[in-house]
């Protein structure tokens, strides 16, 4: 099964549509008039497609069990054709298509187990998704000509006595999303960190390193005086996030906030923390350079 521990949770909401074709109107009539020998078509069908929802993942090996947290059905009839119409939600890191789409084949399947024997000829047409939304593919974030500096704040490694990891798997993320970047590295020195704030030309300014409750720990107190605005929401969205996956995420001091225009981040020194940091807010954080020039959300 894929990995989908870097996700983040949202509303997921999927509709799937199936097609049962009749042969002849009788049919129709038997299904509206509850006239068929094995029951009502219509409630035995839906009770079936709710345990098919249920069910998806002991029957597809790849799909991840996941909470269902509302599931609809709906059918209409058009001439001889009765379309099912499925609709399934979640609130979870991964999408309900194949739930949706599978509870609607189940649906389809017992509609034709039910009228087979009094129409010889009904048939099952299309299956498909009709609609989903949820994903990145709901939050398109429009990256094109962003700039960021990542700072990298570390006595040792400013001094050559450690190699950096954390920097690098900012740098890294950022280029995947289209971001182009630049690495430094400054020693835990206030001074040091407020000339970057001053003389930076990036987008983003991203720093890494400092955030913790040592003595040599000084970016979130160094930084918080020069913002404009504290993007309180998207710090704890960083602290939440990392504190589902290790316990002493609780202790991180990560900041966010906007400087004269530009989003000014301060993340966790270690690998780990720094990476979860990004997966945590991105690519849905740099929304703010959209909001920053008046637009409004969608």
């Amino acid at each position: 099964m894929v990995d989908i521990t870097h996700k983040v949770t949202t509303l997921r909401e999927a509709t799937a549509e199936a097609i049962v074709k009749m042969s002849s109107q009788a049919t129709i009539e038997a299904i509206q008039n509850n006239e068929v020998p094995k029951g009502n078509v219509f409630e035995m069908a839906k009770a079936a497609g709710l345990l098919g929802v249920k069910k998806t993942p002991d029957l597809l090996p790849d799909c991840h069990p996941l909470p269902i947290e509302y599931t609809g059905i709906d059918y209409e009839i058009d001439g001889l054709d009765i379309i099912i119409s499925m609709t399934v939600k979640t609130i979870y890191k991964t999408g309900v298509e194949v739930e949706a789409m599978h509870g609607a084949s189940v649906v389809a399947l017992t509609m034709y187990d039910m009228l087979k024997p009094i129409d010889k000829n009904v048939e099952i047409g299309t299956i498909r998704l009709k609609s989903k939304k949820g994903g990145k593919s709901s939050f398109k974030i429009n990256s094109e000509g962003l700039t960021a500096d990542v700072v990298v704040c570390s006595d040792t490694i400013s001094k050559g006595k450690g190699e950096d990891r954390a920097g690098e798997a900012i740098v890294e993320k950022l280029k995947a999303l289209g971001v182009e970047s630049q690495k430094s590295i400054i020693p835990d020195e206030a001074e040091e960190i407020i000339k970057k704030v001053e003389n930076t030309t990036a987008d983003l300014l991203i720093f890494t390193g400092g955030t913790g409750v040592g003595p040599r720990d000084v970016t979130p107190q160094t930084l918080e005086p020069l913002l404009d605005i504290k993007l309180k929401g998207v710090e704890e969205q960083m602290r939440s996030y990392g504190q589902n996956r290790m316990p002493y995420a609780m202790f991180s001091r990560s900041i966010a906030g906007i400087k004269d225009g530009k989003l000014i981040l301060a993340l966790p020194g270690s690998t780990k923390g720094a990476a979860e940091s990004m997966d945590a807010i991105f690519p849905h954080v740099l929304h703010a350079f959209k909001v920053i020039e008046g637009k409004r959300h969608d």
